[in-house]
C-alpha cells in the first residue's frame, strides 16, 4: 500500500540513497548507485536532507516521502523562497513506481500545502537530462523562466497556482 507522509529523521539516509540511486541511472549509468551516493555526499549536494527540519519544516516548507508497505520509494519537498513563492525540490521516485500517478499525488500534496501557507508561485530547477521530469512538469502547467539562481546550466520552471488549472 502506498502512503505519502512526512520525512522522519530515521529515514534520512534512505531518502538520500534513493535520490542518488534514481539520479545515477540518469547521470552516471555506467557507475553504481553507491558510487554516485558517495560523490553526492562528498560534494554536500544532499546536505539539505540532513538538515531537513531546519531547511524545510522550520522555514514553512515540507519534505514528504513515499512509502510502499514501509519501504521508502520516493521523495518530494517544498522549500519556501519568500512570502508567496516556494521551490519544488527533491521529487524522485524509483523507476518501477513511475507512471502510476504517485509523483502527481506527491506534487498535489505539496501544492495544497503551498496554498494553505500563502504561496501562489512554485518554481523548480532541473537538468536538461531530466527529459521525463520536464515533460511531467509541463503537463502540470509549469513553463520555462529565466534562471533564478546560480545553476545556469539547468532549466528553470514556474507555475502560478492562482492562474493554472491543474489536470
Amino acid at each position: 500500500m502506498i502512503a505519502i507522509t512526512h520525512l522522519q529523521p530515521h529515514q534520512i539516509k534512505d531518502a538520500k540513497y534513493l535520490i542518488a540511486a534514481v539520479a545515477q541511472r540518469i547521470y552516471y549509468p555506467d557507475k553504481t548507485p553507491e558510487y554516485f551516493y558517495n560523490v553526492l555526499e562528498e560534494e554536500g549536494e544532499l546536505k539539505d536532507i540532513d538538515d531537513f527540519q531546519q531547511v524545510y519544516e522550520q522555514n514553512n516548507g515540507l519534505f514528504l516521502v513515499v512509502l510502499d508497505d514501509g519501504k521508502l520509494v520516493g521523495t518530494g519537498a517544498l522549500k519556501r523562497m519568500d512570502e508567496t513563492t516556494a521551490e519544488l525540490k527533491r521529487l524522485w521516485l524509483l523507476e518501477e513506481y513511475q507512471g502510476r500517478g504517485i509523483g502527481y499525488r506527491v506534487v498535489m500534496r505539496l501544492f495544497a500545502f503551498a496554498r494553505e501557507n500563502g504561496c501562489s508561485v512554485i518554481r523548480l530547477q532541473t537538468s536538461l537530462e531530466q527529459v521525463r521530469a520536464i515533460a511531467f512538469y509541463k503537463t502540470l502547467g509549469f513553463y520555462e523562466i529565466p534562471c533564478y539562481n546560480h545553476k545556469t546550466g539547468e532549466i528553470s520552471m514556474e507555475i502560478n497556482l492562482l492562474k493554472t488549472r491543474l489536470p
